[in-house]
């Protein structure tokens, strides 16, 4: 592996290796198992992205859709540096150097991981150059250069510039009376060469490119210029007086994860609003630039920023595609994705009238299971909030709250309940990673309005999805219950493929209430009827499980697993699924993102099959089904197999009561691994195939359509 000179002396090292969300060293418990046994975690999130890329330059895929994929292989990207990068260069220069399970050291995966994702960068520019910006113009659509501009549109866009955007500029010059300005995280920046006419002498500038303002202008209809060229073209007014030598636009991205230390915090809002603001100064991680950019310029970018050559990306402009949203989010349905609106879940609809529906009525007759973009949000969870804060039967609700929106009705109905009198517990993950503003606000919002709010548990991120609703009715007190994979946002529950359980099952309650006490008070209950709650009890009891099937098989029983995560990495589930497919155990996985089990391993895992489904909607449910010797159990959550979701984080499995539903996330997880369904196939080196078939979303939104017609 060719070596790279890493960045490292930058980084202050944290006070412990847990800060990192890296693999904690791991023993097997069957020592004849092979070392190589684990692909690499890092190189396997990268395979994710070069996976979103593939959809990117799909041509059977909407070509605005395809463009909305260039901008978040970008915004993955983007996130990857600033956490899982910065992460390997603190662990470096902490001195962690224990190997990760696939074998590789900080440093070795550090410089895979940089080597292959400034591969992928070129090949997503490459794509968004030779594939979809020609077929953007062939359908009416240009981005252009300000040089291809007409001058009657250079005309229309400099007076847009004057009026809109000069005023908003700021140019800032380095010289011995002004020090090299600070360059915050994932801006855009224009780097520029001066030179003095009257004396002769060059100097620096820089000018950031404002992030309020649309990154694409529009000349005349269809035909676009990216703002930092409408900003170079009219540096005169910046900088009059002064000859252009050389104008390049440059990006830094920084380490921005949080370090938070919550033992030591008396108070953790204030240590983390702290820490945010010490976010904006956090280490360069990547510096992208042209490949035009002048050597003298970069020498000095590199030199004031601390940048190393293998963090830096040369990439032919422009930077930053993330923008293209702004492209894909045009007025032209006919390049997009079919308009889908979710209906309301069959079991909810047949008690609608005039008015919505009555969800306690409805729960009190049976189990409701929610398949979202498929069924609504908000006619299914949302509803369900917000009558619980109108009725005045309600006594209290409790809720955990980890991401929402910004305009969050989930939010205002649990106001409204806190000022109708009723008794509201918001558990609110304040340390939810890149929301943590907001989610400090929505703090402060529910206390004011008389929510009882607490941050959760110090040393755990409070990750699951639950609500629980006290009714007080004519036979006594009923309790009504949602559980979810997926984060209480109406915004992305259109985008996100998540289930959720809605139900009054008296097991299912009182294991909400003892779980909520625990959260909010001293409460030390770690067993739990229907439920798996981790850190305690969720991987071994998922262990449990699998251990079952392998007996199961061994005595002739109906055995199987099938199992849909984001994300599988945890070495001690993983060497047990390893052990069911030696004893004949079959395993289908289906995981959007990250897996190291290598399957198809001649005597380890040939039993196992690895899918992944990516598409118009993110796969984002968490689904555990067992075959149970002819008496099938499934299990939907909040939590992935990932270290931190089994160790450092409150996550919760809920056991599904019904046969009905039982049956349905087995027949969806068994279709998601069939061959004849469209998806990806991981091989045991790593290597990930797109098999074409069946698109399961697809076929899914149709059928929900027909519903929707029948209804």
């Amino acid at each position: 592996m060719e070596s790279h000179d890493i960045a490292i002396a930058d980084v202050e090292a944290p006070a412990s290796p847990d800060e990192f969300d890296v693999d904690p060293p791991y023993e097997a418990a069957d020592a004849d198992l092979p070392d190589e046994r684990f692909l690499d975690r890092e190189l396997s999130w990268i395979a994710f992205n070069a996976r979103v890329l593939e959809l990117a330059r799909d041509e059977a895929i909407p070509l605005l859709e395809r463009a909305r994929f260039l901008a978040i292989f970008a915004s993955n990207l983007d996130e990857f540096f600033m956490v899982r990068i910065a992460g390997l260069k603190r662990r470096i220069a902490a001195g962690v150097a224990v190997p990760s399970a696939s074998g590789l050291s900080p440093r070795d995966v550090l410089a895979s991981s940089l080597a292959a994702s400034q591969e992928l960068m070129v090949e997503h520019a490459e794509a968004f150059h030779a594939e979809v910006l020609p077929a953007l113009a062939d359908e009416g659509i240009h981005l252009l250069h300000w040089s291809a501009l007409s001058s009657s549109e250079r005309d229309a866009i400099s007076q847009q510039y004057r009026e809109r955007i000069f005023p908003v500029l700021t140019p800032l010059a380095v010289d011995p009376a002004h020090p090299f300005p600070y360059i915050s995280g994932l801006s855009l920046n224009l780097a520029l060469l001066m030179r003095n006419p009257d004396t002769g002498k060059d100097h620096f500038a820089r000018v950031k490119v404002p992030p309020i303002i649309n990154r694409w202008m529009e000349a005349e209809p269809g035909r676009f210029v990216p703002i930092e060229e409408v900003i170079a073209a009219h540096l005169d007014l910046l900088f009059p007086g002064m000859e252009v030598i050389a104008k390049h636009v440059f990006r830094v991205t920084r380490n921005e994860d949080l370090e938070v230390e919550e033992d030591d915090a008396e108070n953790l809002l204030k240590a983390l609003e702290q820490e945010l603001l010490r976010r904006k100064f956090g280490p360069p991680v990547r510096l992208e630039v042209e490949e035009s950019i002048d050597p003298g310029v970069l020498e000095l970018l590199v030199s004031e920023l601390g940048i190393k050559e293998a963090e830096i990306v040369r990439l032919r402009g422009p930077l930053d595609l993330r923008s293209l949203n702004e492209i894909a989010d045009l007025d032209r349905p006919k390049l997009q994705f079919d308009p889908f609106v979710p209906g309301t879940h069959t079991h909810l609809a047949e008690v609608e009238t005039s008015s919505p529906a009555d969800l306690f009525s409805a729960l009190r007759k049976r189990d409701v299971l929610v398949h979202h973009p498929y069924d609504s949000f908000a006619t299914s969870v949302q509803r369900f909030i917000e009558q619980a804060a109108a009725d005045p039967r309600v006594l209290a609700i409790k809720q955990t709250l980890y991401r929402t929106s910004g305009d969050s009705p989930i939010i205002d109905a649990l106001v409204d309940a806190a000022r109708a009198g009723k008794q509201v517990l918001v558990i609110v993950e304040i340390k939810a990673r890149f929301d943590e503003q907001a989610n400090i606000r929505w703090a402060r919002k529910l206390e004011r309005a008389g929510c009882h709010v607490v941050y959760g548990l110090v040393g755990l991120k409070t990750h699951c999805k639950l609500s629980l609703v006290v009714r007080d009715e004519p036979d006594g007190l009923r309790r009504y219950a949602h559980l979810g994979t997926g984060n209480y946002n109406p915004k992305t529950a259109r985008l996100y493929e998540d289930f959720g359980l809605l139900t009054s099952d008296p097991d299912i309650a009182n294991d909400l209430s003892d779980l909520f006490n625990n959260l909010s008070g001293f409460a030390k209950r770690f067993s739990y009827r229907k439920l798996m709650v981790a850190p305690q009890g969720l991987r071994d009891g998922l262990i449990e499980r699998i251990d079952r099937e392998i007996s199961n098989h061994r005595a002739g029983l109906p055995s199987g697993i099938r199992i849909k995560s984001n994300s599988i990495v945890d070495e001690t589930v993983i060497d047990k699924l390893y052990e069911a497919s030696r004893a004949g155990v079959n395993v289908d996985l289906v995981v959007r993102g990250i897996c190291t089990l290598r399957p198809g391993v001649a005597g380890l895992s040939e039993n196992i099959r690895v899918r992944s489904i990516l598409g118009r909607f993110l796969e984002h449910s968490r689904v555990y089904w067992f075959a149970g010797a002819g008496q099938p159990e499934a299990w939907i959550g909040s939590a992935d197999l990932m270290h931190r979701n089994l160790d450092r984080r409150v996550e919760v499995l809920v056991r599904i009561p019904s046969a009905e539903h039982i049956a349905q996330l087995g027949d969806l997880l068994e279709t998601s691994a069939s061959d004849d369904t469209k998806s990806w196939h991981l091989s045991a080196d790593g290597i990930w195939n797109l098999h074409d078939g069946i698109d399961l979303q697809t076929t899914l939104t149709d059928q929900a359509r027909s519903r929707r017609s029948r209804s």
